[in-house]
């Protein structure tokens, strides 16, 4: 074996995964400055940026499988030496990606101001996350640009390059937030709306770069085909239902916390932009776990990419429990720059919810990357439709007008994790199924 990984497991795993980590958290960590900003507009811009980032986080991460599934069919191809055909993969998820994007166009624009009335808002927060969500849907095609773009990267091993690029854009993010949301130095102070023409520049310059770098280490290619169409578009079939899936109870549980109140809804916000700062954190294990198990399982070295999944699973549990310990000991901070004071005491409960689930994301995130690694897909299908399925009954369960409602919503969000968390590792051992992971006996 070539790779570094079969010579020093942990330093090879972390060195690969401390830049996907850094670009990883880039992004949510624009986000919470993004909502420290729109915060100190009140509660219902707060609520109404929830409603617009919810909602189309849901429907772009819809199209997550022409990210994973790059990235999973790159790395095997790497494994096995065959670039062209990592070439002509990159390429066709490319011009995919750019077809989803323009019909995500047409469907957000027209239809935002229904998107927001689904999401339970109304009044003033619904009007302020109409004009959110139709000045993002604008970047659409630079979001899924970008994530195929990082998608190929990382299939190559290359942790790197994604890192800068999310470091430069988020950086100016973070400047056009200041600019546009308060109308600094001449700029209109435009408020929600200067947060989401802020995001839609910077992601057209990120996805620029990201494709003009593919180009740079694999050239652009035509010699794609329609059978290569068809499989990427069979893998997404499964992934495309499971991140729907995903995203589905995400925004679900959105519309339930803003339906107990505004207080609620930006309580959640907040507590939803750390969480979503930790679980992408968590994430940098399983990307890196999924490029070292694709690559492996390219090169027909079952044992080592079981030893990856180990050494990951190890690392993402310890992370885990650092993040919660650092979340419990910096919620003063939290709320001083996230959560408006009347929201305070709904926010409580529910917060120390989710700092206890740390550890359970930690090892649903990690199987999640071991299983796109190894091409598991109607395997992630078939556990996360089981997991939303108990988690929808218990926010229906959940009455509204109780006081500890947005508590009992944390609480079963954290189920739904766990449930994600217990059938991803029984797959991998013992290995429950036909599952990937289990050698194969001589008949």
């Amino acid at each position: 074996m070539d790779h570094p990984f079969t010579k020093h497991p942990n330093r090879t795993l972390l060195a690969l995964s401390f830049p996907v980590l850094i670009s990883m958290t880039a992004e949510p960590l624009t986000a919470l400055v993004d909502t420290a900003f729109v915060a100190s507009l009140g509660s219902i811009p707060l609520a109404a940026l929830g409603v617009g980032t919810t909602a189309l986080s849901s429907l772009f991460w819809i199209f997550n499988f022409l990210n994973i599934g790059a990235q999973t069919e790159v790395a095997q191809a790497y494994g096995r030496g065959e670039e062209e055909r990592a070439s002509g993969i990159a390429s066709l998820s490319l011009a995919m990606a750019l077809g989803f994007a323009a019909l995500l166009i047409l469907l957000i624009i027209p239809n935002a101001n229904w998107i927001a009335s689904l999401m339970g808002a109304s009044g003033d927060v619904q009007a302020k996350a109409v004009s959110y969500m139709q000045i993002r849907a604008y970047g659409a095609p630079a979001v899924l640009l970008m994530a195929v773009s990082f998608g190929v990267l990382r299939g190559l091993q290359d942790m790197r390059s994604p890192l800068w690029i999310a470091l430069g854009l988020n950086a100016l993010n973070v400047l056009l937030d200041w600019l546009l949301v308060f109308g600094k130095f001449g700029f209109p102070e435009m408020g929600v709306e200067g947060s989401a023409l802020a995001s839609t520049i910077s992601q057209w310059l990120g996805a620029i770069a990201g494709v003009l770098l593919i180009t740079n280490k694999l050239g652009l290619s035509r010699n794609f085909t329609l059978t290569q169409a068809k499989k990427l578009l069979s893998v997404g079939g499964d992934l495309f239902i499971r991140t729907g899936l995903l995203n589905f109870f995400l925004a679900f549980s959105t519309r339930a916390a803003t339906r107990i109140g505004a207080d609620a809804g930006a309580a959640h916000q907040a507590i939803r932009q750390v969480f979503l700062f930790t679980s992408l954190a968590l994430d940098a294990y399983a990307s890196t776990v999924q490029s070292l198990v694709g690559y492996f399982i390219g090169k027909d070295a079952l044992g080592w990419a079981k030893k990856v999944v180990i050494v990951g699973a190890k690392w993402a549990l310890g992370t885990g429990f650092a993040f919660g310990a650092l979340m419990w000991f910096g919620r003063g901070l939290v709320m001083d720059m996230l959560v408006p004071p009347t929201a305070f005491s709904v926010f409580i409960p529910a917060w120390a919810v989710s700092v206890l689930s740390q550890p359970i994301n930690a090892i649903a995130f990690l199987t999640d990357g071991a299983h796109w690694g190894t091409g598991d897909y109607k395997f992630l299908r078939n556990a996360m439709l089981a997991a939303t399925l108990i988690g929808i009954i218990g926010v229906q369960l959940i009455n509204p007008s109780a006081p500890n409602a947005l508590l009992l919503l944390w609480l079963v969000a954290t189920v739904w994790a766990s449930t994600r968390a217990i059938f991803g590792w029984l797959r991998i051992r013992p290995g429950i199924g036909n599952s990937p992971f289990k050698e194969k006996r001589a008949s």
